[in-house]
């Protein structure tokens, strides 16, 4: 039996796993929330940094998640845990609008990092996904390369999302973003709670 050049069944897989766990239209709110008042080059600038980073991200932890995992004694519970919290923090800021106070320079570079790039985009369930994929893959070259394709076509999909939302920004207007904000916020804070909840079921069931 020969080696397949390309794996499209662990493409398709992944690709519709990945997308529906990072969720391309559901970052729009978010990101419009954090830079929409921006002009549009600063805008662009954010969301192909954000891409970049959860790119990154992905990336490393698909070539080497298991071992860094392993090395640092971290379980997927943890990675939640510490997720959870650091989306609640965000959608803390964006519900009471204390984040519309930080300097322009400080909040780009935050934005790109953090929370868009991480744990919005590259959070713990894509990085779990990329694990188990990667251990599906067994090996094959062929699978290997169907996970990588997959990776970055739901990257070029998110990248579209964000690069295209001033579309939506000509649509609602300032306050319109300011109400996205509150929107974004309060569902960054349910995200965040399902992750800490999901990371201590994860801790109850491990022990």
């Amino acid at each position: 039996m020969t080696a397949e050049i390309f794996n499209a069944t662990l493409f398709l897989e992944a690709f519709i796993t990945l997308l529906v766990i990072m969720d391309p239209p559901g970052t729009v709110p978010v990101f419009l929330s954090l830079v929409g008042r921006k002009p549009p080059p600063a805008r662009a600038r954010a969301a192909r940094q954000a891409v970049l980073v959860s790119l990154l991200v992905i990336t490393l932890f698909a070539v080497a998640g298991q071992a860094i995992l392993a090395y640092l004694g971290i379980g997927i519970p943890a990675l939640q845990g510490a997720g959870g919290l650091l989306l609640l923090l965000v959608a803390l800021d964006l519900l009471t609008g204390k984040g519309s106070s930080e300097p322009e320079a400080t909040e780009d570079v935050n934005v790109a990092l953090v929370p868009l790039g991480t744990p919005l985009l590259a959070g713990p369930g894509a990085i779990a996904a990329t694990i188990v994929f990667v251990r599906q893959a067994d090996g094959q070259t062929g699978a290997y390369l169907a996970l990588g394709a997959a990776i970055v076509a739901v990257h070029l999909v998110l990248w579209l999302c964000m690069r295209y939302s001033g579309v939506l920004i000509r649509v609602v207007r300032e306050s319109g973003i300011t109400l996205l904000a509150k929107v974004a916020g309060l569902l960054l804070a349910a995200i965040a709670v399902e992750l800490v909840a999901d990371s201590v079921r994860g801790f109850i069931e491990g022990a």
